[in-house]
């Protein structure tokens, strides 16, 4: 009866060893899985952002002058372009 139940019990530590590495790589898998799912949910809301920003800057006037005054510092022919600078406390 001893001896069954160690044999019992070695075959239960011998399968343990042999398939605990591989069930915790499933779960890093799964973990990275789901961080990758929700990266793609990320990039495909940031790339609709994207499209619609190109969109308008192909078919909206305003916006294209919008851009140009923003982040290119273009003005207009006869307009004075003004830098705040905020002063240090």
């Amino acid at each position: 009866m001893f001896k069954n139940a160690f044999w019992l019990f070695g075959l239960a530590v011998l399968l343990f060893v042999i398939f605990l590495p591989g069930y915790s790589r499933m779960q890093d898998l799964r973990q990275r899985n789901r961080d990758l799912h929700s990266k793609i949910r990320r990039l495909q809301i940031e790339n609709t952002i994207l499209e619609k920003d190109a969109r308008k800057a192909q078919d909206d006037p305003f916006y294209k002058e919008k851009v140009a005054r923003e982040r290119m510092g273009i003005v207009r022919k006869g307009e004075v372009p003004v830098k705040v600078v905020p002063q240090e406390q």
